[in-house]
């Protein structure tokens, strides 16, 4: 089963992420998501455990839990939703005509 991890501290590492659920079964892979340019944790994580049984167990147990100071949220992760390329980005540059100020250059003053 796949387990997404929210509320992360910056702080919490790959390791100590898979650390938390060993305590509850066998962890088969767990990642902390980071920023590609900065390489700093983007706040939360997957953690993916073989046995489905412990998995749920481990959701239960540490949903709401308090790690490294911060109270983390752990749910079952649910696929990625695919959309179309115009909705992936909320508010970015949408081209435009302004042209910075210099207006018709073909007048003459």
């Amino acid at each position: 089963m796949n387990i997404f991890v929210a509320k992360l501290s910056f702080n919490v590492n790959s390791a100590e992420l898979g650390e938390l659920f060993t305590e509850f079964g066998e962890v088969t892979s767990a990642t902390v998501i980071t920023d590609k340019m900065t390489g700093r944790s983007k706040g939360f994580g997957f953690v993916e455990m073989p046995d489905n049984d412990a998995a749920k167990i481990a959701i239960s147990k540490l949903n709401d839990a308090e790690v490294d100071g911060r109270t983390i949220a752990v749910s079952e992760a649910r696929p990625r939703e695919e959309r179309p390329y115009g909705e992936r980005r909320q508010g970015g540059y949408q081209g435009g005509g302004n042209r910075g100020g210099y207006g018709d250059r073909s007048r003459r003053y």
